[in-house]
């Protein structure tokens, strides 16, 4: 083969390889054509009653131009101040629903609806569910085109995914890219297993599909991670599964239930894993119980592991509370839970979430029966019979030296309730417990501090 007949070949072997790599991308156009006319552009207004002053300390006289950079309200002339926002929806029945996030609706004193064909329609607030950051609009109109609601639970990480919306005011911009990863907890989100993504999501975005290359509406865009405001490659979608039940639910009676098991649970730590007993540090751990809640009923108790929740595994805790807060309030479920080391399954009838409930650590203290001197060491005394009415047996920690339980972060007022499994319900307990405890291995603690119970890992020196 001559140099001349091997550079052909080499040649055309890479314009191949480029024409095969450009033959696996895929190709949007028809998705966008077919699924555009269902994704709606939601503005909205809000008024209040407050001076312009109060906005960033920003006078009246201030220009418009400066008032949209920085966000401040501009005065109306009736002396109220209008802002408007705007976010992405889509339209899921053919009368006239729409799905869009809370936070782009939220205390909105009219809500307004682009269409794709320019129209603009007033819209209705069905109802909104601020633990999932969904809303569900109603428009006055009929035939209307829809999109088509795809499954969420398939999703695969490294599938493509497209977005649809209205980036900073740009009606149906098209973003594309992958799954990253599913099932994602965020802080202070406990219903929503987000959907991670690369697709490029900015403030606009909000409320509007997400879709796979079938067309279908897998997700809701919600959130980004972000450290400059813009874009940085994280984005997050509620997932169908999730907003499809929210949506039902709005349209039925115009609020959610969420199911409820009445229990605080932490993550399960290599270290306390190990004095668990557990081969791997997996499951939502229960730290505490709430009185006379589904869980007490159903006879869990604080210490127990939960693993599995109605056959779905619970890999991390934050898992259990999505898994729980779908269930219907009344449905009853297998609980697969680890107790003492031996692995049980118990029957619990799932309550209603109430809208809210607590528990604190309060209460004039009486010491009585104090211990100076412990392998912990920790002063310790019993709790008077206000603090037994708030948390139960137990002993009070007077004073932390340094030592063992100082070191694994136990602090002064916390409430220990259990060493290694064992309850304590005065200082005899606890020294009593306290001396038999093995050397140089993980134990566990549960401490109560300022209302909330948590487990901690403790190691005693040899």
């Amino acid at each position: 083969m001559t140099l001349l007949t091997r550079v052909v070949v080499l040649c055309c072997l890479m314009v191949g390889s480029v024409a095969v790599s450009h033959a696996a991308l895929p190709d949007f156009r028809q998705l966008v054509k077919d699924t555009s006319p269902a994704v709606v552009n939601i503005s909205t207004v809000q008024r209040a009653n407050q001076s312009a002053r109060q906005f960033h300390g920003v006078p009246d006289d201030v220009p418009d131009i400066f008032r949209h950079f920085f966000g401040v309200p501009t005065p109306s002339p009736h002396g109220q101040n209008e802002r408007t926002s705007l976010g992405s929806g889509f339209i899921v029945s053919r009368d006239g629903y729409i799905l869009t996030n809370n936070h782009v609706v939220k205390d909105a004193s009219e809500i307004v609806v682009r269409l794709n064909d320019r129209r603009e329609l007033n819209a209705t607030l069905v109802g909104s569910d601020p633990s999932s950051d969904l809303a569900l609009l109603k428009v006055d109109a009929k035939r209307l085109p829809t999109v088509k609601i795809g499954d969420s639970d398939r999703l695969e990480v490294g599938e493509w995914v497209v977005a649809i919306g209205s980036p900073f005011g740009f009606d149906y911009s098209v973003t594309a890219g992958i799954v990253s990863a599913i099932g994602r907890n965020l802080p202070n989100e406990n219903y929503v297993p987000f959907i991670q993504t690369d697709v490029a999501i900015n403030p606009g975005n909000s409320g509007g599909p997400l879709f796979n290359l079938r067309g279908e509406v897998v997700g809701i865009n919600s959130q980004i991670y972000t450290r400059s405001g813009g874009f940085m490659g994280v984005s997050f979608a509620i997932p169908m599964s999730v907003a499809v039940d929210v949506a039902e639910q709005l349209k039925e009676k115009g609020r959610v239930s969420r199911g409820w098991l009445g229990v605080v649970i932490q993550e399960v730590s290599k270290e306390l894993a190990d004095s668990f007993g557990l081969d791997k540090a997996a499951g939502a751990l229960v730290a505490q119980v709430v009185r006379d809640g589904p869980a007490e009923q159903a006879g869990l108790q604080n210490g127990d592991i939960i693993t599995h929740f109605s056959g779905h595994e619970i890999e991390r805790s934050a898992d259990l509370p999505h898994r729980v807060g779908r269930v219907s309030p009344g449905t009853k479920v297998p609980l697969d839970i680890v107790r003492q080391g031996k692995r049980e399954t118990i029957q619990v009838t799932v309550g209603a979430l109430p809208d809210g409930d607590g528990a604190e650590v309060a209460g004039s203290r009486s010491p009585s029966h104090e211990n100076h001197r412990n392998r912990l060491a920790l002063v310790v005394s019993d709790l008077n019979e206000t603090q037994r009415q708030r948390v139960g047996d137990g002993v009070w920690v007077r004073a932390v030296n340094e030592g063992p339980a100082a070191q694994a972060g136990i602090v002064r007022d916390d409430v220990i309730t259990m060493i290694n499994g064992a309850t304590i319900r005065n200082v005899a307990d606890f020294e009593r417990i306290v001396a038999q405890l093995p050397a140089d291995r993980n134990i566990h603690v549960r401490i109560v501090r300022r209302g909330s119970a948590m487990f901690i890992p403790l190691r005693i020196p040899q």
